[in-house]
């Protein structure tokens, strides 16, 4: 396998074992198991534990990407449809959508995560500016995130359910879009 196929494998199973066990907590001799490598290949091209799941991360930040640009479309998309995208791709993968906001565990990877994030959080500021335009349009942009990120937590770990089952989800990311481009 060349160095590029090794890393694509690597990067690959571990993504297929996050979402399998829904959880950040992946071993390199899974990884590297289920990738069809030895246990100690991982370190050739990841010399940290960290840097994988930095890899890992980035590949789930460069999907959501994609999913919030298919919800966009040619016509360009309403800051409540790319709101309703970002919490139905924190639904449809859950546990890559915490891995990418564990900050606590790619720390000190060494990768630059934020030039793939920092460009998703640029257009909602963009929108909020054109929709608003707010004196601050990053402040608001980083109120709305907060407030749809807040969504896209609480129900998928049940907890916005279990507190109050009888709230839309859809009808909550209005309120929260409706708001904050008052």
């Amino acid at each position: 396998m060349s160095t590029e196929a090794t890393r694509d494998a690597l990067v690959s199973a571990g993504i297929e074992l996050l979402e399998e066990t829904g959880s950040a907590d992946l071993g390199l001799r899974a990884i590297a198991r289920r990738a069809g490598v030895s246990h100690g290949a991982p370190r050739r091209w990841f010399p940290t534990h960290r840097l994988l799941l930095a890899a890992i991360a980035e590949a789930g930040l460069r999907d959501l990407s994609a999913t919030l640009a298919a919800a966009e479309g040619e016509s360009g998309a309403t800051i409540g449809q790319l709101a309703a995208a970002y919490v139905e791709f924190a639904a449809r993968r859950p546990a890559m959508f915490t891995l990418i906001f564990r900050h606590d565990l790619l720390e000190g990877s060494g990768t630059n995560l934020r030039a793939v994030s920092r460009p998703l959080f640029e257009r909602i500021v963009t929108l909020v500016e054109h929709a608003t335009g707010a004196r601050d349009p990053e402040v608001a942009a980083a109120a709305l995130w907060a407030g749809i990120h807040g969504i896209a937590v609480l129900s998928t770990t049940g907890s916005l359910g279990a507190a109050a089952p009888r709230v839309d989800v859809a009808e909550l990311i209005e309120r929260v879009v409706t708001n904050a481009v008052r």
